[in-house]
């Protein structure tokens, strides 16, 4: 791979889980127009959120990503977006308040609508058509037409994108997010489960101690990181051309930025080296995640850090594990330890959601909770004893009562996954479970913090 870059290189090289456009001039008029378009996001947010990761690689506050499997056209709303929204401020005021750790929130929302597929068709009964690949490429009914790859689709996409990030920066920065709403931001549905008590208890604290700040002379009104919060979004780069099309170069620095999102980040079945999603994104200055899975080898692993991090930039990489509960104690250990030996800066989070997916007896798709946690569990135990540091988690969630993924504190079984079985591809968290979730992650970061606490003397001794 030669030092030489520009946001279309990446066309002269293979490339893995691209779809087959019917009509190319139709393909390029649109990308043509989406090049024409403002910029979605903009390069000064990019370089502070790759700050804030920054202090994350260093272990010093923790990453929380998470949305949506796959957007989708049909459930774009303001109220889907603002229970989104309020389930991210609580499961951030958990690991804050109760994990006593600064959280980087960063959200699977405003573009997140390609997904990779394992199979390029599906077959139902007789008859076997194209999969669907997202909204942003193709449609989910299972019908021939839907299921041609329309170009047409990224304007949509782009226009969805672009008001949800309208909505998302008011929520963020228009007062909703002030510690003071901690209480009202419990979504209806949790109010009566176990998850509710626990967090009441915590929102409580908080205002006790507002109440406090108050007294003493600090008041929220004069300090705006208390009112609101810094948020991100992040998608898979996926469709390379919708992501060329919003590469616009920075006019303070003269880097170029991908301006469909904050963070995008390459998946496990795009990483290859020498293929084109690895030469898009390793020219790009925002913040990258990459996925890895269990076929990743720690050598493979050191060669992709060296192509899309090469100064060892802190903050601009994030390794997405993303293993399986039953995997993550065979390969997890063995990237850790090559990263660490070889002195890469990154920012090692979990996905426990990708490796747990199975198939229940009722034949939806699901994830089981206990599996979930297991995994996450296991992240923190292996970064503990290697002396590295846990530094996120990435779960596909949403703020909807949906039952998608069994067991929780409500026990969902596979016969209750078809009442509100809504997503679009994969089962995500509903809003209980994903508090639940933030609830342990919320206690591993304590231990983790007192595990530091006694280590740092001896180390001094």
């Amino acid at each position: 791979m030669t030092d030489r870059w520009n946001p279309s290189s990446w066309r002269a090289k293979p490339i893995q889980q691209v779809p087959a456009y019917p009509d190319q001039s139709e393909l390029e008029a649109v990308e043509k127009q989406l090049a024409g378009f403002p910029p979605l996001v903009f390069a000064g947010e990019a370089r502070k959120l790759k700050r804030a990761l920054g202090k994350v690689a260093q272990g010093e506050s923790f990453l929380l990503q998470g949305g949506d499997c796959a957007e989708s056209f049909a459930e774009h709303s303001a109220d889907n977006i603002r229970d989104f929204f309020r389930l991210f401020l609580q499961m951030a005021v958990v690991l804050t308040f109760a994990g006593a750790s600064p959280v980087v929130k960063v959200g699977r929302v405003a573009g997140q609508f390609a997904k990779p597929r394992s199979a390029p068709t599906e077959k139902i009964g007789d008859e076997e058509l194209p999969s669907y690949r997202g909204d942003i490429i193709n449609g989910i009914e299972f019908t021939p037409d839907a299921r041609i790859p329309d170009p047409r689709r990224q304007l949509m996409a782009y226009r969805q994108s672009a008001a949800t990030l309208n909505l998302l920066r008011a929520f963020a920065t228009g007062g909703y997010a002030n510690l003071e709403n901690a209480h009202r931001w419990m979504l209806g549905f949790v109010k009566d489960s176990p998850q509710s008590g626990r967090y009441d208890e915590l929102a409580s604290r908080i205002t006790e101690t507002l109440d406090f700040m108050r007294a003493i002379g600090l008041d929220p009104e004069a300090h705006p990181e208390m009112r609101s919060t810094d948020f991100y979004t992040s998608h898979e780069a996926l469709l390379l051309g919708y992501e060329q099309a919003l590469t616009r170069v920075d006019s303070t620095s003269g880097d170029w930025y991908a301006t469909s999102g904050h963070m995008i980040w390459i998946g496990d079945r795009t990483r290859q080296p020498d293929h084109a999603h690895i030469e898009y994104c390793r020219g790009i200055k925002n913040p990258i995640g990459l996925k890895c899975g269990p076929s990743l080898k720690p050598d493979e692993l050191i060669k992709l850090i060296d192509l899309l991090n090469p100064d060892n930039e802190a903050g601009r990489l994030t390794l997405i594990a993303r293993f399986g509960a039953e995997k993550v104690g065979e390969h997890l250990p063995g990237l850790v330890r090559a990263v660490k030996r070889e002195g890469r800066n990154v920012v090692w989070s979990c996905d426990p959601m990708h490796g747990n997916t199975v198939k229940a007896g009722s034949g939806y798709k699901t994830r089981p909770f206990d599996l979930i946690l297991s995994e996450i569990g296991s992240f923190f135990d292996i970064h503990r004893a290697e002396g590295t540091h846990a530094g996120g988690i990435h779960l596909e969630m949403t703020g909807k009562n949906v039952t998608e993924c069994t067991g929780g504190a409500r026990a969902i079984s596979d016969a209750e996954l078809q009442d509100r079985y809504h997503t679009h591809c994969d089962p995500r968290l509903n809003a209980e479970q994903a508090l639940e979730a933030a609830f342990l992650v919320a206690e591993l970061l304590k231990k983790e913090k007192l595990a530091r606490g006694r280590t740092v003397p001896d180390a001094a001794e």
